[in-house]
């Protein structure tokens, strides 16, 4: 039997290359290609040098993480996933209040995500750890550069 301890710390970008392949192993997760390349991640955590993290396995490997910023206002996660062997352990919470700890010393008071409506794994999660999903507020975005393509790992 394998190993199931981990350990939560800060990302830095060296966390690249086995932070892509944790995405690749997530069912139905989008990457971009643009904001999700090394280039994209490496300009994310200059801007938010302590607040995302990764799951680190008692082997070594990444198996969970979360990109975790903040506008001065309002915090934001990103990609949040543990590989599906080491779910249901504590690490999402684990990198959750890791994330909040570090945007509650920044000052920020409130925090939101985006999950997708079809994620029900991750809308189970986040009902379940006491996240309140907002009905009042509709989601809008904008494209500034079309060549931001998301793939959908299948």
């Amino acid at each position: 039997m394998a190993d199931k301890t981990f350990t939560v710390r800060a990302m830095t970008i060296e966390d690249y290359d086995g932070l892509r392949a944790l995405w690749m192993t997530i069912h139905g997760f989008g990457i971009r290609s643009i904001d999700d390349s090394r280039e994209g991640v490496a300009r994310f955590l200059r801007r938010n040098p302590e607040s995302s993290v990764v799951a680190v396995s008692g082997e070594g490997e990444i198996v969970g993480a979360i990109l975790c910023g903040h506008d001065g206002r309002r915090g934001c996660l990103y990609h949040v996933c543990v590989r599906e062997d080491y779910r249901r352990m504590g690490i999402g919470k684990s990198m959750v209040v890791h994330c909040m700890q570090v945007l509650k010393e920044e000052q920020i008071n409130k925090v939101s995500l985006i999950a997708f409506t079809t994620n029900d794994v991750g809308n189970a999660f986040w009902n379940c750890i006491g996240w309140t999903r907002r009905l009042d507020l509709n989601y809008y975005d904008f494209t500034l550069n079309e060549a931001n393509i998301t793939a959908f790992n299948k």
